[in-house]
């Protein structure tokens, strides 16, 4: 907690406006992120896609009266009367300058973890292992970056007794002031990889910046087994710092003199203190292994009894590094957030939550806080009213914790329950219907069983979105439009095969327009709680009640349809809202220029109709040797847009533009653009795919490996031959489900533990043949079909097609899995 008085001291920025002196405990960067206005002191930040301070005459509204800004804008001080405001150079700088303030004022040991990857889960399972002994504060989530640690180190208290923080890095030079804020006594640095290597000179240069996390530690947990890491530490930092590496075969004092792996298990043995330990890990694979190795170490160099660490070891589970949005049953939808529970967590979890925009009842299932450093009363008071805040409607509290601070909760409905343990609440569970629910939970709760109860059983085949490169796509086309211009959605075809979820992340990120194939699809968005302008491109007679009942706007492209539309109107006293197509030059639908006076003429004796909008669709934007007919196109809209808007006596919306449009005919965004595919990943160039971050994911599972002697057929019509010794594997994913039968007999391939192995035979209904001779793979492994790893435009590619119809053509019977990371 500060004063507004003090933070031209810490920020060395001039306060332009001040209204009392008011105290903030809230450091908030993202509008959407509100909880407890009166108390929360906002960043104005600038970006490439966004900028912090455009959100601060909304946040006014709210009730926010503190703000940071590195950039006024025009009549502000008149704006926000009554607001105190501070000028700084940098709003992050002047962010992270308050939570290093803010760390200097505790004294107790702070573990900073870095490196290429590992960093959250050691984060967590180090957490887990020294709570018995620490009152913890620790990064929520994955919140390491520039502005992600200053937020992180702001929520240490009087109450904690050590803290565990993770850092991140892309380029020179972050290392350096995320020091100044973590300021650690122990540190650790998990491995280093190829994350990121593009910010830097070479890979000596990032563990050199990595390592400037160090310089003042008392010690240093490391693996000697990865090269340059432990020669490099040597060199940098100063020689009070004690370098503590371990090895899997370097003799030394972290040693294991055994490592012996079965049943899924790993049983390690070492000769600590002159006295033979012996640990068993619930883990067997590599990185698993090496992140748990820095945990035990610095766990014995934090005191804890070798004796003790067994029992805790045998908590550690694998960490999901993302909130999932799964189905459930009874049209419900969870979002699984099982592992930790900490305050700052769940105010992440509720965020993710409310981010959805599913317009469902909010239900919390919440077992006991554990890692809080806050007084029992002071925690429960805290969670009532940021669950309040949040808009939740039902409790459902886990533990003789929240057993005995229920009467906090008393005033968020009747349908608050609680119960003492997880098995209670299974033995009684109660009846969840149509809810979004939150199932945030400890780990000693084992809350993944109340998951395993609600979610809703499907097909193996899973389709995961990312909602954060979803928002991060649209972000990156945003980036490129003038102030102003209006974006349509494109979700026609369930949002090209992710999931109607999808418009209600976009409701949430604000876009003006969303668009649809046909009527029904409009329907379900608003059945689900959409309330966008929702465009319908093929409208029928058969379907005019359904538009107007869910108030859809059809689009017009001939006279038949429009004739058809303006007699229901009339027949029924109704009025609509339209949107007009114009033909340029991809003939396919819209009214043609010769046909505008006509056209006019019938508008003008239709007052039950009033157009929306102006469009038309171009043929070649993605193929820069068709620029000429597309300019053509886009002159021959304009012109015959503008007779419209004279003829009409009001300007609609007009638009023309889409994704591929944006990028190569950026100046003729008329009123509003429309995106499509490119919202989803796909991009026009190799450049612009650089950009784009991968939304959708196929994965499914190997189902059975068989060997294969050479001269064997596989599958239907014996169509796959084994040339030699083969080890085929079956997988569950077939035609039925868009896994397309042009991928058969070699023509697909499929992402198999690293490597690529091709199709061999037909493509069957339900499931498909693969070759993974020389792959390392085990029945029940992951395979990706398209992702990070298998762009999506690859495999349309071999299919000799486009990235549309690959994911337009994946099965409703595939579940859909939505995630934040």
């Amino acid at each position: 907690m500060l004063r507004f008085s003090q933070l031209p001291a810490i920020t060395d920025g001039k306060i332009l406006m001040q209204s009392g002196d008011p105290v903030f405990e809230h450091l908030l960067i993202d509008s959407r992120k509100l909880t407890t206005p009166e108390t929360s002191l906002f960043f104005a930040i600038p970006g490439d896609r966004h900028d912090g301070h455009r959100f601060m005459t909304e946040l006014y509204g709210k009730g926010v009266r503190q703000f940071v800004v590195q950039t006024p804008f025009p009549n502000m001080i008149t704006q926000l009367p009554g607001a105190s405001i501070i000028l700084v150079n940098s709003s992050v700088a002047a962010l992270q300058a308050i939570a290093a303030h803010h760390r200097k004022q505790f004294t107790f040991p702070i573990i900073g973890i870095t490196g290429s990857n590992g960093k959250t889960i050691v984060k967590e399972w180090l957490a887990a292992l020294l709570e018995k002994d620490f009152r913890v504060v620790k990064s929520p989530k994955s919140y390491n970056s520039q502005v992600g640690v200053p937020l992180s180190v702001w929520e240490m208290n009087e109450a904690h007794t050590l803290g565990v923080f993770e850092a991140g890095i892309s380029r020179p030079g972050e290392m350096e002031r995320l020091e100044k804020i973590i300021q650690p006594s122990v540190g650790i640095f998990t491995n280093i990889g190829p994350a990121h290597d593009e910010g830097f000179a070479n890979r000596e240069q990032k563990i050199q910046e990595k390592a400037a996390l160090f310089r003042h530690c008392g010690q240093v947990i490391y693996c000697r087994d990865h090269q340059g890491i432990g020669d490099i530490l040597t060199k940098e930092l100063p020689p009070t710092v004690q370098l503590c590496g371990w090895s899997w075969r370097q003799p030394g004092s972290f040693t294991p003199l055994s490592v012996k792996k079965e049943n899924r298990q790993t049983c390690l043995q070492f000769h600590l203190s002159g006295q033979p330990v012996s640990l068993t890990l619930p883990f067997t694979d590599d990185a698993s292994l090496e992140n748990a190795m820095h945990c035990l170490v610095t766990a014995l160099l934090l005191g804890v009894n070798p004796a003790e660490l067994q029992a805790r070891i045998a908590l550690l589970q694998p960490v999901s590094m993302r909130l999932e949005l799964k189905e459930g049953i009874r049209n419900c939808y969870l979002v699984d957030d099982t592992y930790n529970n900490d305050l700052a967590g769940l105010s992440i979890a509720l965020d993710f939550l409310n981010g959805q925009g599913i317009q469902k009842k909010k239900t919390l299932i919440l077992s006991d806080v554990l890692e809080s450093g806050v007084g029992e009363k002071e925690l429960y008071s805290r969670i009532a009213r940021l669950v309040r805040s949040k808009g939740i409607g039902r409790v459902v509290g886990v533990g003789e914790v929240m057993v005995r601070n229920r009467h906090f909760f008393g005033e968020i409905g009747s349908e608050t329950q609680f119960f003492d343990t997880t098995e209670a609440l299974l033995n009684r569970l109660p009846a969840f219907d149509n809810e979004l629910i939150l199932v945030k939970g400890a780990r000693p709760f084992r809350f993944e069983r109340i998951i395993k109860r609600l979610q809703r059983k499907t097909h193996g085949t899973v389709l995961e979105i990312n909602l954060e490169s979803l928002a991060s796509n649209l972000n990156y086309f945003r980036s490129k439009l003038q102030p102003g211009t209006k974006v349509m959605a494109m979700v026609k075809a369930f949002a090209y095969g992710s999931g109607t979820e999808i418009a209600n992340l976009l409701q949430f990120q604000r876009v003006d327009y969303l668009a649809v194939a046909y009527a029904d699809e409009g329907a379900a968005l608003r059945e689900k709680g959409i309330i966008l302008p929702i465009m319908v491109m093929n409208p029928a007679p058969e379907t005019f009640d359904q538009l107007l009942q869910s108030e859809l706007e059809p689009e017009m492209y001939s006279f038949r349809i429009l004739q058809s539309f303006r007699d229901y109107l009339q027949r029924t006293e109704q009025t609509a809202a339209i949107h007009l197509k114009l033909e340029t030059g991809m003939n396919r639908l819209g009214f043609a220029e010769a046909e505008l006076p006509a056209l006019t003429q019938l508008l003008k004796d239709s007052p039950y109709i009033k157009v929306a909008s102006l469009f038309s669709h171009l043929a070649a934007s993605d193929e820069l040797q068709w620029k000429d007919f597309t300019l053509e196109q886009i002159h021959r809209f304009e012109g015959m847009s503008q007779t419209l808007v004279e003829a009409l006596g009001y300007r609609p919306i007009r638009h023309i533009l889409n994704s591929a449009g944006i990028t190569h005919f950026t100046p003729y965004q008329f009123d509003m653009v429309r995106l499509g595919i490119g919202l989803y990943g796909v991009g026009v160039n190799p450049a612009e795919q650089a950009n784009l971050a991968t939304v959708g994911t196929l994965k499914t599972t190997i189902s059975q490996i068989k060997q294969i002697p050479a001269g064997n057929s596989v599958g239907y019509g014996r169509r796959g031959k084994a040339s030699q010794d083969t080890t085929i594997g079956t997988i569950a994913i077939g035609y039925a489900d868009g896994f397309d039968r042009r991928f058969s007999n070699g023509n697909g391939q499929v992402w198999v533990n690293g490597s690529l192995a091709p199709v061999i035979g037909n493509v069957c209904m339900d499931m498909t043949m693969i070759d993974i001779t020389g792959i390392s793979a085990h029945e029940g492994d992951e395979v990706i079909i398209f992702g990070p790893q298998l762009p999506l435009s690859e495999l349309a590619s071999r299919a000799g097609t486009i990235p549309y119809e690959i994911i337009t053509g994946i099965s409703e019977r595939v579940k859909r899995v939505f995630y934040s990371s």
